[in-house]
């Protein structure tokens, strides 16, 4: 009796490591990392995918096109909350926006296993209007003054000075890049208050993609900007992108860089996926229309490793 049970021992083993094998195999992975459990999308309006069909959620102006939405279809994830809403500033992931929508954390759960944010860009912006102020003071000061740098003359307050025996143009404080080092503690504040609502989530802090290129000739003919702001532009979005990658760094988040595969197809350039003032493709202005939400979601996926 004994010597038969041995015989089938092996056989007996054999099928229970088979079966665990294929359980392990067509278990849904739902969190791990793996971003396939339930997914929380937030963030301002380059999150919402702004005016980029079709559009939902009232003020908030989301797309399905999103690269949120883009992201979760490519998981499979179990469920998609998408409370990313256009003007949002870094305040509103804890306060209420217009009065009518929840703070955004709001919808973070303890089984949340996902959470992409992009944020911190309205607020270089000190009205309500946030990214939108920018981009009316830039293409005003354009207007009166197409051959100098009048945007960076009202952020870093440019003004005349008589120094060395001679007046000379100076600036002083950069305003947006005092806003950003502001912003920064903020950001901080909120990825840690991710983690609290959702321990078990991987947390994406998302970056801006290529808004402007860095070379301001490039953008002659092509955007009611002049070269100079374009520069300087520039650089404010490269400082900005810099802080939250410090800021994921600092607090347990990854961050997702943009910028980098959306070079080369910024609002000035012949392919772009970056709209410029007056869209060609259905996008918010200076914001990415579906193919750059397109690559944005490719991005984020690349770095969870699908």
């Amino acid at each position: 009796m004994f010597s038969h049970a041995r015989k089938r021992l092996p056989a007996l083993l054999g099928g229970l490591l088979a079966t665990a094998a294929l359980a392990a195999l067509t278990a849904p992975a739902a969190h791990a990392g793996t971003g396939a459990g339930p997914y929380v999308a937030l963030g301002d309006s380059f999150a919402a995918g702004a005016l980029v069909p079709n559009q939902s959620g009232g003020l908030c102006l989301r797309s399905d096109q999103n690269y949120g939405h883009l992201v979760a279809a490519a998981l499979n994830s179990t469920s998609y909350t998408d409370v990313t809403c256009s003007a949002a500033k870094v305040k509103h992931l804890t306060e209420a926006q217009y009065g009518v929508y929840e703070p955004q954390l709001n919808a973070l759960k303890p089984d949340t296993a996902l959470v992409t944010l992009g944020i911190g860009g309205n607020d270089l912006g000190v009205s309500d209007l946030g990214v939108a102020e920018l981009i009316a003071t830039c293409v005003g000061g354009a207007v009166v003054n197409p051959f100098g740098t009048p945007c960076k003359d009202v952020y870093a307050d440019g003004h005349w000075a008589w120094r060395d025996w001679q007046f000379q143009w100076v600036y002083g404080e950069d305003k947006l890049r005092s806003r950003i080092a502001a912003a920064a503690p903020q950001v901080a504040d909120g990825l840690r208050r991710i983690h609290a609502k959702s321990p078990n989530a991987k947390v994406l802090l998302v970056g801006y993609p290529s808004v402007v290129p860095s070379n301001g000739a490039n953008c002659i003919g092509r955007q009611p900007v002049t070269p100079g702001d374009v520069e300087y532009l520039h650089g404010v979005l490269s400082d900005l992108n810099a802080m939250l990658a410090r800021t994921a760094a600092a607090n347990g988040a990854t961050y997702v860089d943009t910028a980098t595969p959306t070079k080369g197809h910024d609002a000035c350039s012949d392919t772009p996926w970056i709209e410029g003032l007056l869209p060609q493709s259905p996008a918010a202005p200076f914001h990415p229309n579906a193919a750059g939400e397109r690559v944005m979601a490719d991005t984020v996926l690349r770095t969870l490793g699908h």
